[in-house]
């Protein structure tokens, strides 16, 4: 092969190459490193046959289209950085606040006025059952609340066992079963209502952390419940 063409192969090799290793990598290309490669290009070309007018342009182009695309990937990834920080300042926010998400956890606060169940149904039903467990399991309440229409359905569990006595303050575990009339078992969605404590980023994702000992991703959230009011007469 003829010295020229060989040069003029080693020029694209060099310029493909690092091409396709700062893409391989997506790492950014500053305007040094296209200088080099463009002064590569330039000693490693034929002298008795440079680059023709149109192709030196269309290769100025290539470098140029790179170096945008990559300054874009760039900027991209600092706005989404930044709205995930706003994203992350919003959510810190609900500190304190009553909310409502998936999960079977219900806590007595000892204060006598029992716990909140929420829970979802697929379709209608004729027979629903509430189980409450304790810590280790044991079903220490089964309370049969009849049929339910289907979505969102409430109940307030009083805090007694099926024996009549009131449970020590904690977390308990509460699972729902319903059934059609011809017996078959509909799908249930359950939720709880609890204060968030705190939130915790380092899972990659916020995790809200509620009095009642349950730890949920906020896509689990279903919603932030208005702050009850008080109202005094003088």
């Amino acid at each position: 092969m003829p010295i020229n063409n060989v040069n003029a192969a080693t020029a694209q090799s060099v310029t493909d190459q690092a091409l396709s290793k700062a893409s391989e990598q997506d790492r950014s290309l500053d305007k040094t490193a296209f200088l080099k490669l463009l002064v590569a290009q330039m000693k490693n070309q034929d002298p008795l046959k440079p680059l023709e007018n149109a192709e030196f342009v269309a290769q100025l182009a290539q470098f140029s289209n790179l170096e945008q695309v990559m300054g874009i990937n760039s900027r991209l990834d600092q706005l989404s950085l930044q709205s995930q920080g706003m994203q992350n300042t919003q959510i810190a926010q609900m500190v304190g606040s009553s909310v409502t998400v998936n999960g079977t956890q219900v806590t007595l606060d000892g204060s006598g006025k029992g716990a909140a169940i929420g829970f979802s149904l697929q379709s209608p039903s004729t027979s629903t059952t509430i189980n409450v467990l304790d810590a280790e399991g044991n079903v220490i309440r089964k309370i049969d609340v009849g049929g339910k229409g289907t979505g969102l359905s409430k109940y307030t569990w009083d805090g007694k066992s099926d024996a009549g006595v009131m449970m020590p303050a904690g977390s308990y575990k509460v699972t729902v079963e319903a059934a059609a009339a011809n017996g078959a078992k509909i799908s249930v969605t359950q939720n709880v209502t609890g204060t968030v404590k705190s939130i915790a980023f380092d899972k990659g994702y916020p995790e809200l952390q509620l009095d009642n000992g349950l730890a949920v991703p906020v896509s689990d959230l279903l919603r932030v419940n208005a702050p009850t009011t008080t109202t005094t007469t003088p």
